[in-house]
């Protein structure tokens, strides 16, 4: 008599056995922790400039299409939103995971120094903020 005899005379012992590894395997599934994995981050720059007084298309053809064009050729961004509204302009850029923030915002940064003096003269100088995507950026 093998011990997989007992499982097939009395089927309801089988069944009761299974049942309760199941049960034991889903109690130690949710008592996994999960700190091997590594923390992503997936960082995103805001260029914030003010244009007081001026029209959104004015806005979108003087100040976020340069920026645009000169945020996006920075190494390591993933894609750029921007939106253009009544006397502001603001850009958002989404990084890859596997940029370092810091190191994209001072690329970033030094790409718009570089275009500051291209900006209109009415509008103010920009306003560059890192935000990670954990955080709420106003």
């Amino acid at each position: 008599m093998n011990f997989t005899d007992i499982f097939i005379k009395r089927p309801v012992l089988a069944i009761v056995v299974s049942l309760v590894i199941l049960l034991l395997g889903l109690r130690a599934g949710q008592d996994l922790t999960v700190r091997e994995y590594p923390e992503l981050q997936n960082a995103q720059v805001s260029v914030i400039v003010a244009y007081p007084g001026a029209e959104p298309a004015l806005v979108e053809g003087f100040v976020t299409t340069p920026l645009e064009r000169e945020i996006a050729s920075a190494d390591g961004i993933d894609f750029l939103t921007s939106k253009s509204v009544q006397g502001s302009a603001t850009i958002t850029a989404n990084l890859r995971l596997d940029k370092d923030p810091n190191e994209a915002l001072t690329e970033i940064s030094a790409k718009v120094s570089k275009l500051r003096n291209q900006l209109p003269e009415g509008s103010e100088d920009p306003v560059i903020q890192l935000a990670d995507s954990n955080s709420t950026a106003a």
